[in-house]
């Protein structure tokens, strides 16, 4: 049985100019410990998709199909059904960790309460676990910083932090949305060094919603490319960059710098000296 399974998703707003469409009948699994990268340009539907199977998204958006968690529907299910899985089984880190954060406590304190509220952990041994997690993330100095605010943290410490939330309960799948957005080169390297470490440590599901290709190439096992709310394109990470199928893929690749060679109907191969990044 995969961990996750979404058959005939689509998600749609209702506005004030008109019917939205989101994503339109997204089919995807993801089998217990693999990494999946869900690319695609801004707007192609890609954190919609997930939000929706986190019950996040807007009053105004309507769903149709199926979010399956282990077997569990969790499509259009109430908060109280869905409060049994986001955070405790399934984590998320958000794309701006400044919104995420609530800037008014500590990081201390936002770190305890998912072990209070999900795993009922008494206030002492939750502010053990969460410096704990906050040195494994690589937060120096983390005791000091618990006690710190958001403000008072760089972009990729705050990003660290946000892991870490997401990690305090073991989750078995973590969400990760445009998790290096907005940081320079040498930080979204340690952050997805972090990630693809913590991942094979725990034998953890990882989904990577991203607009990188490159990056996406270097963390995970399988790609699906995402446009105007469809797949168009899902394979291994090795076929999807070495033998690209649609045009789309194939411009997404070009505009990363990956230049190929493609005749109509044949399978594309780039030159050896534009291979994607490896481990």
């Amino acid at each position: 049985m995969p961990l996750l399974a979404i058959e005939s998703l689509h998600v749609h707003f209702d506005t004030p100019e008109g019917r939205v469409e989101a994503v339109r009948g997204v089919d995807l699994s993801l089998e217990p410990g693999e990494t999946l990268a869900v690319v695609g340009e801004s707007g192609a539907g890609k954190s919609q998709l997930f939000h929706a199977a986190m019950g996040l998204l807007p009053r105004n958006a309507r769903t149709s199909g199926s979010i399956r968690f282990a077997g569990t529907e969790l499509l259009n299910q109430p908060a109280g059904v869905l409060n049994r899985y986001r955070g405790k089984r399934i984590g998320m880190i958000f794309q701006d960790p400044m919104t995420a954060l609530n800037p008014l406590l500590t990081i201390g304190r936002q770190l305890t309460e998912v072990l209070e509220v999900h795993q009922g952990v008494k206030p002492r041994a939750a502010r053990q676990q969460a410096i704990a997690m906050l040195d494994q993330v690589q937060i120096s100095d983390a005791a000091r910083r618990f006690s710190s605010y958001p403000h008072e943290l760089s972009g990729g410490m705050r990003q660290r932090v946000m892991i870490a939330m997401s990690l305090l309960c073991q989750p078995e799948l973590l969400i990760a949305d445009e998790p290096t957005t907005a940081l320079d080169v040498t930080v979204q390297s340690s952050i997805m060094a972090l990630l693809r470490e913590i991942g094979h440590s725990r034998g953890m599901a990882l989904i990577l919603i991203t607009h990188d290709l490159p990056l996406a190439g270097g963390l995970c096992d399988r790609v699906a490319v995402m446009r105007h709310g469809q797949v168009v394109e899902q394979n291994s990470v090795e076929n999807v960059f070495y033998h690209p199928q649609h045009s789309y893929t194939q411009h997404l690749l070009s505009a990363s710098g990956f230049a190929y060679d493609c005749a109509p109907q044949q399978q594309c191969t780039p030159p050896a000296v534009n291979q994607p990044p490896k481990e």
